[in-house]
Order: structure tokens, then C-alpha cells, then sequence
């Protein structure tokens, strides 16, 4: 289970001017035996930043916690409007402050300690109550076998737990009960959007359909990676009945990669929209070869803004509240939405290539449909200026008399998250595709279709990760083993030969042979340190002919800098062909090291072992000794497996490890 992370710490200020404060215990008894939200163990300690529906779904929540820990629970202070609406409150631990003195000949005995356990929580602008404070730790002995004496445990029945509806009445699995809750990211998480623009409705995304066996196979999988992998990684999402509704799940290799590749995801709900059997949806990002790399999976009911919501903030809280710069989704309103509220500072932009592909389906039918086609093509890939883009679109819709087409209206509406021109400015390191024909493939791709079921799915998802995973270390070898064949004596060449992977360098390779395509490269303009360039060169347009175009190029000499107009460097992470010429002109015999990207280079050693310290461990404790253990050794077997010497001298230290600790059993 990983580390609680708090990603919500608002301030527990009193902001209102009109509110009054009750302290001591109040009525939830009666609330408790009223009501059936929970019964039952809860299988999470509480954190901040955690949301529930109303008041009592805390008290029940926390009174679950105190009940399966072995204390008890009471009400110490809430705060009230004017208007009698309760806005904040705090539980404490029933040992928590203590008894007023008595003047009777007998008093009682003081049971109160001045416990600090406690939680404190408020009422949001979305209406949910928000876990704000937290104290876990008590100054007394809490044991579970103690739990039933206490009075605010007396509704709850004694280990009951509420059966979970998987798979229909043949499969039903027990489970602890309380919802798992959804975690904010930023904002309160309340936005919305007109009905009209949501693609399922509530009732038919309220449940995973799931088929018989599935919910099975799905628990034997999860075990069976938990046991290979302590870091391996889930959380479930529960409906009001208790029915699964969403799911999540991750590994500790791709909680590493994420690391290291975290800066460009793109999130595939192909399965979701095409409507899969396998409803997944899938965080991806590229290797230092261009390779994909999987940052976590998920199942969802439905596309509804609540689903992904609930999924994108538990990937975010598994990547400890790290965002990534830049996210690539479908063109969806639903997602657009969702990606607003939990990734408000990333760039979003909506994925070219699946946009291209539902040109003959959306525009196949009208009239002139290939020339339409022609000339959006030419306007989304061939423009290098957003004005050139506006009067290619407007002559496109003007001339063929489609201003009224809607799909079109919001392609232009959402043009600056998906029309390359708009989008130089961000760095998407080759995920998102700029030349026609070009696609991002998927991370599944021959291993996952519509008909797959999901039981079929989980059987090939580690395949699907073991031939990455193999892809991912064949290239690494083939990089750092064998010398790339250089055709060129060019300097940049072997410059980069010497940093890149061998993947990434046949990429560079054909903008430096592109070099001889630009013809002339002349001055047109300085201003201070900084001259423009003009680049000609013959490309090749549509696939079929070729025409001479021009490349403004901006150098500054003193920064160091060029940058060009076509922002390969942003869009690829290398310099583009003219940016190049214009170095080569200039005398530069080597690319300034702020575009040599530390993501490509072969030089840098990467381990996919999550970072664990000993800090926190309890030697006393078998199971603490145990755990760390396990991934110090999970390192070592990480760094044995990759030559054959590294494999030979862990062997002889292990083997010498064990004879030092059968030595030492023998002289106990």
C-alpha cells in the first residue's frame, strides 16, 4: 500500500462571520442506528485531502477506523452558521481531554488520558466534507480486542461486513465496505457541464459490467503481482451499493519510469469510446529509445467527468501529487473537463492523429469530400504561422460552404490544443505525431481488441509488459554495446553518437542528411545579438510532389540559442535541419548542451527499483525486517540481472551472505 500524500492542505480558518460552536458529544447515535451507509471495517486510516458526501459519513468513516484500531470515538467540537448548517467539526479519540472535577462523595475515576488523536474536517464549496487535520497517535494503549466496550461502537455489529456484488449472484465477494474516496488534486473538484455533454448517463456508469469470472480472475492477478511485487500498487471505487465501479492499478517499475519519463502522458481511452469488452484506460509515456513506456492502467464504468476524475486524482496520489507538464487525451468534453480540474497547470492538448482518422467518418459524406480533405490537411500540417492556418481553414469552410458543419465548429473551437501550429511552445518529446499518415500506437496494440474479454486481457497484459520490457533492455544493450554506423563525417553527428540512443540518433540522423535538401541559408535581419536567417529547402508535400519552402531561424551568437520556426526541437527533443545549417554556417562544430536532452542520452543509468530507505523501520518488528529486506534484495537482484559478470559476482556475495548468517546461527 503506498504512503498516504495529502494534495489538499486548505487552511482550518473560521471565514464566516456568522457561525457558533457546540462542544462535547451530540446526537450521532441516533444518526448511526438510523442509517445503513456503513457497516462494518474500514480499510483506510484516515489522511487529508480525503471527501465524503455528508457530516455522518465522516463520524461512520471514523468511528470504522477507531473500532477495527481498539478505541473509541466521540464528537468534541462542531461549529455551526447562523442558519444552523453545520460547517466544520472535530471527532476525537473518546480518551481525548478530561473529566470535570466532581464534588460527590464518590466520584468516578478519571478514564480520559488527554488523548490527541482526533481528525478535523469542513464543509467544501462543493458541498463534500473534507478531511483538513489529522492526529493518529495516542497516548495510551489502543487494542482491537478491546473495541466492543466502547460506547460509540455499540451500533456497529461486530465484524460485520456488507457483501460486494462483482460478477452477479453467482460471484459475490466479501469486502471491508467504506467507498474508497476520491482524493483532490486541486480546486474542490466541482465543476460540471451541461447534461447534453455527457456521453453515458448516471445509471448506466454507476457499475462495471463485468462478466462471470471476471471479478475472480481479476483478484487472482492482483494477488499474484503483490506477491511478485510489494510496490505493485491498486485502489477500487465503489458504488452507493457497494458495486464496483472503477478501478486503478500500477506496479513499481512504472512508478519509477514515471520518474523519468513523466514529462509527456498521454492518457488512451480508445477502449472506453470504441466500446471495448475491456473498458481500459491507460497512462503512457516514451522511453529514452521513443519506445512506450505504461504508467498505470485503469477500468472504468463509464465516461462520465466522476470516473475519470476519481481516476486521474488516484494516479495522481500514487505519483505523490507530481503532475505531468503535458497531457494528450482524445478530443472529448467530458475528459477536457476532467483534465481542467485535477491537472490545472498542464498543458492539454487533444491527440492529432485521432482526430485525422475521423476525418472520413465525419466529413466522408459532403460533397467535394477530397478537396475538403486536401485542404485540411494542408492547413493543419503544413502551416507555419497561426495566421496561415486562419486563412487556410476560412478559405477551406468559405469555399465549399460547410461553415454550419458542427463537427468542424469544434475542431476550430479546440484548434489550440490539437493544430500544431499552436502548440510550438510546449515540449511533447515525439508523442504527439505532426506528418499526415504518422500515429502514436498504443501500448496494447495486437494484444488487446473490441472482442477481448477481460479475463483474455489480463492473461496477455504480462506479455504485452514483458515484450516492452525486453524491447526496452535489447535497446539499451544494442546502445551501449555497439557503435552506431555513421555514413556522415558531420560534427553534430558524432557529437550526438557519442550521448544518444541508438534509436533516437537514426532519428537525428535524417534531419542532418536533410542539411543537404537546404539550399540557401542567408541573413535577412539582426537586431543586437540576435540574426534571422532564412532557410530554403525542397519538401516533399502530400507524398507526391515537392515544393520549395522557407524556414525563418533565429540565432543569438552570445545565448547560445537557435531556435526555428518549425520547433522540431520542441515537438521531437532534437534540432531540426535548418536550426542546424544555420549552427553549421555560423562555424559551430557542436549542438549547445541545452539541446542535448538528459531523456535520450545512453549514458545515464536508470533502475526501475523504487528508492527505499531504512527510515521508519523497527528492527523489533518481524514484518518490518521482512519488507525492508525484500526490496533491498529486489535492488540487488535489479542490478545482478544485467551482464553476465554482474550475475556471477551477486551470486558470490549472496552465497557469502548465507554461510555468514548460518555461521552466525550457529553460534546462538
Amino acid at each position: 500500500m503506498m504512503d498516504e500524500v495529502s494534495l489538499n492542505n486548505d487552511p482550518a480558518v473560521d471565514d464566516d462571520a456568522d457561525e457558533f460552536e457546540i462542544e462535547g458529544d451530540c446526537g450521532m447515535t441516533e444518526c448511526i442506528s438510523q442509517s445503513g451507509v456503513i457497516q462494518g471495517e474500514n480499510p483506510l486510516p484516515p489522511a487529508v485531502g480525503m471527501e465524503f458526501d455528508c457530516y455522518e459519513d465522516v463520524y461512520y468513516f471514523y468511528n470504522c477506523y477507531a473500532k477495527e484500531q481498539g478505541f473509541g470515538v466521540r464528537v468534541s467540537n462542531t461549529w455551526y452558521r447562523k442558519s444552523k448548517e453545520r460547517y466544520r467539526g472535530k471527532l476525537s479519540c473518546s480518551s481525548a481531554g478530561f473529566k470535570k472535577k466532581s464534588e460527590a462523595n464518590r466520584p468516578r475515576p478519571e478514564t480520559r488520558t488527554g488523548c490527541p488523536a482526533m481528525i478535523k474536517f469542513r464543509l467544501m464549496e462543493n458541498k463534500r466534507w473534507r478531511i483538513i487535520e489529522i492526529e493518529l497517535d495516542h497516548n495510551h494503549l489502543i487494542s482491537p480486542s478491546s473495541r466492543k466496550f466502547y460506547k460509540s461502537h455499540k451500533h456497529i455489529g461486530l465484524g460485520t461486513k456488507r457483501a460486494l456484488q462483482l460478477d452477479g449472484a453467482e460471484e459475490v465477494q466479501k469486502i471491508r465496505l467504506f467507498r474508497t474516496v476520491i482524493l483532490d488534486a486541486e480546486g474542490d473538484g466541482g465543476a460540471e457541464v451541461s447534461d447534453g455533454e455527457f456521453r453515458t448517463t448516471h445509471s448506466q456508469s454507476n457499475q462495471l459490467r463485468l462478466k462471470e469470472g471476471d471479478a475472480q480472475a481479476v483478484h487472482n492477478y492482483f494477488s499474484h503481482l503483490q506477491l511478485i511485487d510489494p510496490n505493485f500498487f491498486y485502489v477500487a471505487d465503489l458504488n452507493e451499493k457497494g458495486c464496483l465501479r472503477n478501478l486503478f492499478w500500477i506496479d513499481a517499475r512504472s512508478r519509477v519510469a514515471y520518474g523519468y519519463f513523466g514529462d509527456v502522458v498521454a492518457i488512451n481511452t480508445t477502449c472506453l469510446t470504441d466500446k471495448y469488452e475491456v473498458p481500459l484506460v491507460s497512462f503512457v509515456g516514451v522511453n529514452h529509445h521513443g519506445q512506450s513506456v505504461l504508467l498505470g492502467c485503469g477500468l472504468l464504468a463509464g465516461e462520465t467527468i466522476e470516473s475519470y476524475t476519481w481516476l486521474f486524482r488516484a494516479w495522481l496520489t500514487c505519483m505523490l501529487g507530481r503532475p505531468p507538464q503535458v497531457i494528450i487525451t482524445d478530443q472529448c468534453r467530458t475528459l477536457q473537463t476532467a483534465v481542467a480540474d485535477v491537472f490545472p497547470r498542464a498543458s492539454h492538448c487533444l491527440c492529432l492523429s485521432r482526430i485525422m482518422q475521423k476525418v472520413p467518418e465525419k466529413l466522408g459524406g459532403l460533397y467535394e469530400y477530397e478537396a475538403i480533405r486536401m485542404a485540411l490537411n494542408n492547413a493543419v500540417y503544413y502551416s507555419l504561422r497561426p495566421e496561415e492556418f486562419e486563412s487556410t481553414w476560412e478559405g477551406m469552410i468559405h469555399h465549399h460552404g460547410i461553415r454550419d458543419h458542427i463537427w468542424l465548429q469544434m475542431l476550430y473551437e479546440d484548434r489550440r490544443r490539437w493544430v500544431p501550429v499552436y502548440l510550438k511552445e510546449i515540449f511533447l518529446a515525439g508523442m504527439f505525431p505532426t506528418q499526415p499518415n504518422e500515429v502514436f500506437e498504443s501500448f496494447f496494440d495486437g494484444y488487446l481488441d473490441r472482442h477481448t474479454s477481460l479475463k483474455e486481457f489480463l492473461d496477455k497484459y504480462d506479455q504485452a509488459l514483458q515484450a516492452n520490457h525486453q524491447l526496452e533492455a535489447l535497446a539499451d544493450m544494442d546502445s551501449r554495446n555497439s557503435g552506431f554506423m555513421l555514413k556522415s563525417r558531420c560534427y553534430f553527428e558524432l557529437q550526438v553518437a557519442k550521448l544518444y540512443t541508438n534509436d533516437i540518433l537514426r532519428k537525428f540522423k535524417q534531419e542532418v542528411e536533410g542539411m543537404y535538401s537546404c539550399f540557401s541559408t542567408r541573413q535577412i535581419n539582426a537586431e543586437g545579438h540576435a540574426i534571422t536567417y532564412m532557410v530554403r529547402e525542397q519538401t516533399e508535400v502530400d507524398g507526391n510532389r515537392r515544393e520549395t519552402r522557407d524556414f525563418e531561424v533565429l540565432y543569438n551568437a552570445t545565448e547560445m540559442e537557435v531556435l526555428c520556426i518549425c520547433s522540431l526541437f520542441n515537438f521531437r527533443g532534437y534540432l531540426c535541419r535548418h536550426a542546424l545549417s544555420v549552427l553549421h554556417q555560423n562555424g559551430m562544430e557542436e549542438i549547445p548542451p541545452q539541446y542535448i536532452l538528459s531523456r535520450w542520452r545512453k549514458d545515464i543509468k536508470r533502475s526501475y527499483v523504487l528508492n527505499h530507505s531504512c527510515g521508519g523501520i523497527d528492527i523489533n518488528n518481524p514484518v518490518h525486517r521482512y519488507d525492508h529486506l525484500y526490496k533491498c534484495i529486489m535492488q540487488v537482484v535489479e542490478e545482478g540481472r544485467k551482464s553476465q559478470d554482474r550475475y556471477k559476482d551477486t551470486v558470490q556475495a549472496l552465497d557469502q551472505i548465507l554461510s555468514k548468517l548460518h555461521l552466525v546461527e550457529g553460534h546462538l
